[in-house]
């Protein structure tokens, strides 16, 4: 499919012509004029550049989008973009170029890694002519505005790390519409906004939405995701861990929800993620007590559940997890813990109402937050109970008992004849 180029891009092709001239000693007035013919043109002109010095129509398409790009650059202080100018687009810095999959013998670029480089300017709507693009990496520049809606065209984009930038606006529902799309990590912008439920639905890998300023409720469908790694930290969430969580449990490896604003209870269920090896609700307001089921949690490395309102006893089983390395349960309202805890290296059980443990709450904090029960059921987050059972049926009469049999009367007397 022939691209349709903007005006805008016309002139960059114009300008990059021109600035190369000197070097390429091909470019003859006629071929900038046959440009220039174009230029005033409705934006809906297709427009290539010479295919004599392009390999194939997909690298042709290439050049367009990466020299529009580069003059959507504001600022390369490392000029990492700086041989961004001939051609060769394969020779570009931070730019790969592999077989197409459905054409070997066709190069295409089939990456982009631009992680680090300090950029900044913003992402031009050409960028979805590179349909070919499985890997986009932008880690940790200064690029800002937002996600193309030409985006929809990279169907075979595998892995998009938009991480640590300064992307803003809602989420970038684009992104909702790529079918390969695994891994997907925009946390470190500046997103506001719900975040879509649907993004639950996705068959996700990896999933990085921290660090941003979404305000939404805490997915439902959370446990529609067979991701092995989400990351929800330091956004403004509402809601409850809900108990359906654990249809997670053959994939998920790592899970981080630091700093939402939980509330509610932790569901018993969470324990049937067996194979869960990092584990941080820290900085929430979960209550109530700690589930015993995590203990059934035997690959857990990590577990993080400071900063909460927990109460009543950290349980031995938890403590005597096999594979754990860092325990964190400080900041919350814990009344005691099992001899276990106390023989971990790594734990932090400050702050917390445990008798004869330094560094804890004084006895009147702790006694007035204590003597309020918590009900987990208040919050709306517990998973319904089953309806009940219908009543058994009655239990079948008996059948009736047979009829009596019929009296036989007797026959009446017989009387003698009258001549008798």
């Amino acid at each position: 499919q022939t691209p349709i180029l903007s005006s805008k891009s016309t002139m960059i092709l114009l300008h990059f012509y021109g600035a190369n001239y000197s070097k390429t000693k091909f470019i003859t007035l006629a071929v900038v004029s046959f440009l220039l013919s174009f230029s005033s043109l409705s934006h809906q002109q297709p427009l290539f550049p010479p295919s004599s010095f392009i390999a194939n129509p997909r690298l042709q398409k290439a050049f367009i989008a990466l020299q529009a790009w580069k003059h959507s650059i504001l600022s390369d202080p490392n000029n990492f973009t700086s041989n961004w100018d001939g051609f060769d687009v394969c020779s570009y810095n931070g730019i790969f170029c592999a077989p197409a999959l459905d054409d070997p013998s066709i190069q295409t670029v089939a990456g982009i890694d631009l992680n680090h480089a300090n950029i900044s300017g913003y992402l031009p709507e050409e960028l979805g002519l590179l349909d070919d693009l499985t890997l986009f990496h932008l880690n940790s520049n200064l690029f800002t505005g937002t996600v193309p809606e030409t985006f929809h065209n990279l169907h075979l984009l595998y892995e998009l790390d938009l991480s640590n930038n300064q992307f803003h606006g809602p989420f970038p529902s684009v992104l909702l519409s790529l079918p390969s799309l695994k891994y997907l990590d925009i946390r470190y912008n500046n997103f506001e906004g719900t975040i879509p439920s649907i993004l639950f639905d996705l068959a996700l890998d990896a999933l990085f939405l921290n660090n941003n300023n979404f305000t939404s409720s805490f997915p439902t469908n959370v446990g529609n995701s067979p991701v092995s790694v989400l990351v929800l930290a330091n956004n403004k969430l509402t809601g409850c861990v809900p108990s359906t969580i654990s249809n997670m449990a053959a994939t998920l490896r790592e899970i981080i929800i630091m700093n939402v604003g939980l509330s509610g209870c932790l569901p018993m269920d969470i324990g049937e993620l067996s194979n869960v090896t990092v584990l941080d609700v820290s900085f929430n307001e979960i209550e109530d007590e700690l589930p015993e089921s995590i203990g059934s949690m035997e690959r857990v490395e990590q577990l993080n559940v400071g900063h909460n309102k927990l109460r009543g006893e950290v349980p031995d089983s938890i403590c005597s997890l096999p594979n754990l390395e860092n325990f964190t349960y400080s900041f919350n309202y814990f009344e005691s813990e099992a001899d276990k805890c106390l023989k971990l290296k790594a734990k932090d059980d400050t702050f917390n109402c445990i008798p004869r443990r330094p560094l804890q709450r004084s006895a009147l904090e702790c006694k007035a937050f204590l003597s309020y029960p918590v009900d987990c059921n208040v919050f709306g987050c517990s998973a319904s109970p089953p309806p009940p059972l219908p009543p058994p049926p009655p239990p079948p009469l008996p059948p009736p008992p047979p009829p009596p049999p019929p009296i036989q009367s007797p026959p009446p007397p017989c009387s003698p004849p009258p001549w008798v």
